[in-house]
């Protein structure tokens, strides 16, 4: 029997001799030149093969650094009446021993988006679903400066706005070409998704043109309602509406509008509003505050394989022309009848009724295009002086009505009684509280609660109620108030609140 010490040794050894041996045979054989291990620590690619996807991600590099300081991030407040008393029915409250309340309260509901600045003045393109009802637009920058937004009109027939913010020098966008974007370009998404997500950047491509999805007509864009909507797989999700669909040159070509999704959560397809529509309405909503829409007076349907055989087209395209809308309408002054289909506008062929709609909404009223049809089989053309579309019933916000100083900020605030310091755990009396913190305001942006004593304002302390109430009443709005506020063990700390407009 061999002493275990030995019997480890000799093991050792034939292992040894065994991997030696082996390593010979392999030599020899070639084995080790061009093993599967030596391929592996060789598939590094070299530089001239990585430099196409370098210098496109570059590229997209240097887009997003052009573009993102022009981009905005918008936050709606609007306050929605709900019954004071939950959801037990007026008629019945009298049996129900209830605080004495407000027949209805007020409260915020807050919504985001997104925007971006095409004007140094301040003038901010966004959809019209982004700020539709809004009692109040605040508006964030890339450099996280904030400020508050005043509208200057929408469009629901275009799912169109312009907000404007105070200011000069603002950074702003190129507008580019919708109409030479192929599909299959690589395009990038900026916005603000899901809430928290401020200026985020996807990539994608054009994956279609003048997509019609009925989105807009559906809420609230009515028979005039334009769709010729730049599909994307570019990720968009909530909070993405109104940011910019931007080209590889750095040139905005669409307004992020809609997704396709069954969840409300991106699903591969997004969509965008043509810059050049866009763009065309938001001149109108600065000039005239609504947008004036150019038509023809036709009511038009799309072309499918039995109308291309009746009325002999050479392909199936064009737009057929039912009736007209209008009495005395431009197209039937013009000389079309009903059965003529449109085949071209200015040149433009014409395959498709949003295409029309887009082309047309691109010119103004009085204008004169040429149209050019095919009446069963002979082509024919017209110029057809464009008459005006009735304005939008668009919804203006009423008059405010003067607000408290502290209401300006967000906050309610009174005297410090016996009472008071008592329900906030203060040791005595005496001083400024605050009572109350409006959510979503001012203050409460900055994370002040219920329940604090303000004992400085500025660099000023504060004994008296009207003492603070002077000192804001004395801001204007932009300019920034710091409060040193008191917890009830003693703690203190500082925030500085701007005034909003």
């Amino acid at each position: 029997m061999l002493d275990p010490v030995r019997a480890k040794s000799r093991l050792i050894a034939i292992t040894a001799g065994a991997f030696l041996g082996g390593v010979i045979i392999a030599s020899g054989l070639s084995w080790t030149t061009g093993s599967y291990a030596a391929t592996l620590l060789q598939t590094t690619p070299n530089s001239a093969e990585v430099r196409p996807m370098a210098e496109l991600s570059e590229a997209f590099i240097a887009v997003a650094e052009a573009v993102t300081p022009a981009v905005v991030n918008i936050q709606t407040e609007q306050l929605m009446a709900i019954p004071a008393h939950g959801d037990i029915p007026e008629r019945f409250q009298q049996y129900f021993d209830l605080p004495q309340m407000q027949e209805r309260r007020e409260v915020p509901q807050i919504a985001g988006g997104t925007g971006f600045l095409i004007s140094k003045d301040g003038h901010i393109l966004t959809n019209n679903h982004v700020i539709e009802g809004a009692d109040k637009i605040t508006v964030m920058m890339h450099d996280r400066r904030e400020f508050d937004a005043r509208v200057i009109g929408r469009d629901p027939r275009t799912d169109v706005a312009v907000i404007k913010i105070e200011g000069e020098n603002f950074p702003t966008v190129r507008l580019g070409d919708p109409h030479s974007t192929r599909v299959g370009e690589w395009v990038l998404a900026i916005g603000n998704p899901l809430d928290n997500l401020d200026f985020t950047v996807t990539a994608g491509i054009v994956s279609a043109k003048g997509r019609p999805l009925n989105i807009i007509q559906r809420n609230g864009g009515g028979s005039y309602a334009i769709e010729s909507f730049i599909q994307t797989d570019a990720a968009i999700n909530p909070g993405n509406s109104g940011g910019p669909l931007v080209n590889i040159r750095g040139e905005v070509i669409g307004i992020n509008s809609a997704l396709a999704s069954e969840t409300g959560f991106y699903a591969g397809y997004g969509f965008a509003v043509p810059i050049d529509l866009a763009s065309r309405v938001a001149e109108d909503l600065i000039r005239y505050g609504y947008a004036r829409r150019p038509i023809m007076g036709v009511s038009i349907a799309e072309i499918y394989t039995e109308d291309a055989e009746v009325y002999s087209l050479p392909s199936i395209s064009g737009v057929l022309v039912q009736s007209f809308s209008m009495d005395n309408a431009p197209a039937e002054r013009a000389g079309l009848k009903p059965g003529d289909v449109i085949v071209s506008v200015e040149g433009e062929e014409i395959e498709r009724t949003n295409e029309l709609q887009r082309v047309i909404a691109s010119m103004r009223p009085g204008e004169t295009v040429h149209v050019g049809v095919i009446r069963y089989g002979e082509r024919l053309e017209f110029d057809i002086d464009l008459a005006e579309a009735p304005a939008p019933e668009v919804a203006t916000a009423a008059p405010s009505e003067p607000v408290r100083p502290d209401a300006k900020l967000g906050i309610d605030i009174a005297a410090m009684t016996a009472e008071l310091a008592k329900e906030y755990g203060f040791t005595q009396p005496g001083g400024v509280v605050i009572t109350g913190v409006r959510p979503y305001g001012a203050a409460w942006r900055k994370g002040v609660n219920r329940g604090l004593k303000v004992v400085r304002a500025d660099r000023g302390e504060i004994s008296e109620l009207t003492q603070l109430q002077q000192i804001i009443e004395s801001k204007k709005p932009g300019e920034i108030i710091s409060l040193t506020l008191e917890l009830n063990d003693g703690t203190r700390r500082i925030v500085n609140i701007r005034i909003p407009g």
